[in-house]
């Protein structure tokens, strides 16, 4: 008898349930929207998406919510509107009790932003575009090229987000050029000189190269002796000297961070192949030698003597 009396009860209270649900439904299928809130979820005081902004973008798209039957109101249809913005990263409405509809969005974040030629636009971490407007700045990496849907400049955000993560090369990186898919051009806060890392691949050991480099080659010989440093070839480092063309290559033996202890360096030359395999010092010696031979020469008197011998035989 008890456990009858028990089934009873629970069905009543399903009972009472389901009529509640349907009781909720058909009021709320024949409640109007009468009041529409709109929340920036990842809004502050730098925020360029208010409220109004989006009500107003909804208007010039037709899209009209206060006094809509809310059951007539396809959250979805409403959410894909937004979506286009080039402002906005998503969109989500709920419909709320008492005719409320509640609108969250979520501004663009941007990582990069692009120069190219005379525009300028943000990018997010997804590749959506925004264009740069006078009224919003955001502190990002800047990129400087033209970009296709085939190279887009999320390309280049694995390389940036190391950049960002090493102190030092944050503070020396100040922009970024890409000339083309193999030639991107870091600018670093150190002035006189570029550094061509080639492609977007193997980022770690180029930038390792770099290190050691500027650690080892840089203090004795300039810092402002070379005009590129381009560390795209494996296991070499080629600075172009900033006077005449000047080539001076780096062998590294290991891609670690440390000097090997026989690395030396060779300077090539003026003319890169036709001096390859001497080194700098021996070049300037030869240039002094033949100077010296010169100054002789011009001394020498008419009979082939030089003026010490005739001194002598006098």
């Amino acid at each position: 008898m008890k456990r009858l009396i028990q089934n009873i009860i629970l069905l009543l209270l399903a009972i009472a349930l389901t009529v509640g649900i349907l009781w909720a439904r058909g009021k709320s299928q024949g409640e109007r929207c009468t009041r529409v809130d709109v929340e920036v979820v990842n809004g502050d005081s730098t925020s360029f998406v208010t409220p109004e902004g989006i009500l107003s973008d909804l208007k010039s798209q037709g899209i009209k919510l206060e006094g809509k039957l809310m059951a007539d109101i396809d959250a979805s249809d409403v959410e894909e509107a937004l979506k286009q913005s080039p402002y906005l990263e998503s969109a989500d409405i709920v419909k709320c009790q008492g005719g409320r509809l509640l609108i969250r969005v979520s501004q663009l974040v941007p990582v990069l932003r692009v120069f190219d030629g005379g525009s300028s636009y943000y990018v997010n971490r997804s590749g959506k575009r925004m264009n740069a407007t006078i009224y919003y700045h955001s502190d990002v990496p800047v990129v400087q090229g033209h970009f296709t849907r085939e190279y887009p400049p999320t390309r280049l955000l694995p390389l940036i987000n190391y950049v960002e993560s090493d102190s030092l090369l944050r503070s020396l990186v100040t922009m970024y050029c890409v000339r083309d898919t193999n030639n991107i051009i870091l600018v670093p806060e150190v002035s006189g000189h570029v550094i061509n890392i080639g492609n977007a691949d193997g980022f770690e050991n180029k930038f390792a190269k770099l290190k050691l480099f500027y650690r080892e080659v840089m203090p004795v010989k300039g810092w402002n002796t070379y005009d590129t440093i381009s560390v795209k070839w494996n296991h070499q480092i080629v600075a172009t000297r900033r006077v005449k063309a000047i080539v001076q290559t780096i062998d590294i033996e290991h891609e670690d961070d440390e000097l090997p202890p026989d690395m030396e360096t060779t300077d090539l030359g003026v003319d890169p192949k036709a001096n390859a395999d001497k080194p700098a010092a021996d070049k300037d010696q030869k240039d002094k030698d033949n100077k010296d031979n010169k100054d002789k020469d011009k001394n020498k008197n008419k009979n082939g003597n030089t003026p010490d011998k005739d001194k002598k035989k006098n």
